[in-house]
């Protein structure tokens, strides 16, 4: 049921010179699907993440965190799909460790250089034999093309791969940037069940890679929801390889400006592509509100309003019970908003004018736009010249029947 997701054809997915990848059947959870995913990188990679803000960290979050912020590089990431090694105490965290262990053995590295990555069903124990038996092949199959075999592996109730890749030329050097995401469910920011991965064979100085890494989280995927549910899980890392001619080592580079623009571009796509494969979506919608006084403000109304139960549910009817757009603003936590200065739009309908029905507003033309499979809904809150935007989806009876299925 994905809205408008396409995957790029093979010939469009650029191989990132400094990655290598190789992904395996290690039977995590069932049998007969690749779940076992294993990134090499070259010597001299430069590699930053962004996680989850739950408190319920997830182990292979928790060893991601405390081997980022050890001096040793990082040259390897592995991914499970099937268990997230999540709620799992002290035996998760030795586990995460475990898998590390096996990988950096079998390509000769510190474990420390090692980041583990895990997604899939909550409080059940991963399963460490199955991976480490899984390793050797995942490494024998390591290649630098095998980006869309990844973007399988990652999945769990993903219908399609996420795929992003370019070339792009920044002061005369030519850089490709190709990334894979996953995620459907327990979706929302800070940040989404969400796993993404973007490579760059641009050069960028590891401490400049940390904060551009935050900076581009915050414009995708921390503005992305679903559900409004913050998995345990979500890690968002940005690999530099330095294999291209473009080296960037601070934000005073005149091709600094250019170099996060194209990152943030690639990164956004990617998180959209989350929301389009949305568990039982029907609809993507844009959620944009101008005018606000804050950032704070405006990313509470355009939440209170992706979040709303019955705003998406009559989005999924192409139900033009409006109103329910204009209670969601009121409750986002704005107390002394004027709502006599508030205008709504979907897409060019004009429907809510300083705070009352447009007197031209026709419900005929709400129908048609909320027929759509993507919506634009524009609010002015009249307070400011603040903008931001998030991205969200329908709900429809197909998100319950999944997530009520979803273990078995």
């Amino acid at each position: 049921m994905a809205v408008n997701l396409h995957i790029p054809a093979p010939e469009l997915v650029f191989p990132v010179d400094g990655v290598e990848i190789g992904v395996t059947e290690a039977g995590i959870r069932k049998a007969g699907r690749r779940d076992l995913t294993v990134f090499r990188l070259a010597e001299g990679t430069s590699v930053a993440g962004v996680f989850t803000r739950n408190r319920f960290r997830a182990a292979p979050v928790q060893v991601c965190e405390e081997h980022l912020a050890q001096s040793l590089p990082i040259r390897a990431m592995v991914i499970n799909t099937g268990n997230a090694n999540a709620g799992t105490g002290e035996p998760g965290l030795a586990a995460a460790r475990a898998t590390c262990d096996a990988l950096a053995k079998l390509l000769g590295l510190d474990p420390r250089q090692v980041l583990p990555f895990s997604t899939g069903v909550i409080l059940e124990p991963l399963p460490v034999d199955r991976i480490e038996a899984g390793l050797p092949a995942a490494v024998k199959a390591l290649a630098p093309g095998n980006w869309t075999e990844a973007a399988h592996g990652i999945m769990t109730t993903d219908t399609l791969p996420k795929i992003v890749s370019s070339k792009a030329n920044i002061g005369g050097h030519q850089i490709t940037l190709t990334g894979i995401s996953k995620g459907a469910g327990m979706i929302r920011p800070n940040m989404a069940t969400m796993l993404g991965f973007l490579a760059t064979d641009a050069a960028i100085a590891p401490a400049l890679l940390k904060r551009m890494a935050g900076q581009v989280a915050n414009v995708s995927f921390n503005r992305i929801t679903v559900d409004g549910d913050t998995s345990t899980n979500d890690s968002f890392i940005i690999a530099a390889t330095g294999r291209a001619g473009l080296r960037i080592e601070s934000e005073s580079d005149p091709l600094y400006p250019e170099l996060l623009a194209t990152l943030k571009a690639a990164a956004t796509e990617l998180a959209q592509l989350i929301v389009r494969d949305a568990e039982g979506a029907t609809k993507f919608m844009t959620i944009r509100v101008e005018d606000a006084g804050s950032q704070e403000e405006a990313l509470k109304v355009a939440y209170s309003v992706a979040h709303s139960p019955l705003v998406k549910t009559a989005f999924y009817a192409s139900d033009p019970n409006l109103g329910r757009i204009l209670a969601a603003i009121g409750y986002a936590g704005i107390d002394d908003l004027d709502v006599g200065r508030v205008n709504l739009w979907l897409d060019d309908v004009w429907v809510a004018k300083n705070g009352g029905r447009n007197p031209d507003y026709r419900e005929e033309d709400g129908q048609r736009v909320m027929k759509q499979a993507e919506i634009a809904v524009r609010i002015s809150l009249g307070r400011g010249k603040v903008t931001e935007t998030v991205y969200t989806c329908d709900f429809s009876h197909e998100y319950v029947s999944i997530n009520a299925d979803y273990r078995s």
